[in-house]
């Protein structure tokens, strides 16, 4: 089964910019990809997804502001993040998309966290 480690997180200051960085274990080709997002208290979202075809599509919170991307030759998707705002603090995790949440809960990893704070 495929494994998903994020990384590029970190405490940016409002403004800032991050780039996120979804690793995974095997062949993620024909997956639909997200990234989502958990912040205290609140449930888990998705913010941004990548079809196979490169499609892509954004919650209006971010619309504007973050970009999603894939590499399939290195089984990787990217999430660079603009212009950050203190609501975009959370942890940040990437998963497939287009899939029932039963199936999507065997993939969750560990995330990384994004702080936006001056």
């Amino acid at each position: 089964q495929v494994q998903f480690v994020e990384s590029g997180g970190g405490l940016v200051q409002p403004g800032g910019s991050l780039r996120l960085s979804c690793a995974a274990s095997g062949y993620i080709r024909t997956y639909s990809m997200g990234w989502y997002r958990q912040a205290p208290g609140k449930q888990r979202d998705l913010v941004a997804s990548i079809t196979s075809a490169g499609d892509t599509n954004y919650a209006d919170s971010v619309k504007g502001r973050f970009t999603i991307s894939r590499d399939n030759a290195e089984n990787t998707v990217y999430l660079q993040m603009d212009i950050l705002k203190p609501e975009d603090t959370a942890v940040y995790y990437c998963n497939r998309d287009r899939v029932s949440p039963v199936l999507r809960a065997k993939y969750w990893g560990q995330g990384t966290q994004v702080t936006v704070s001056s």
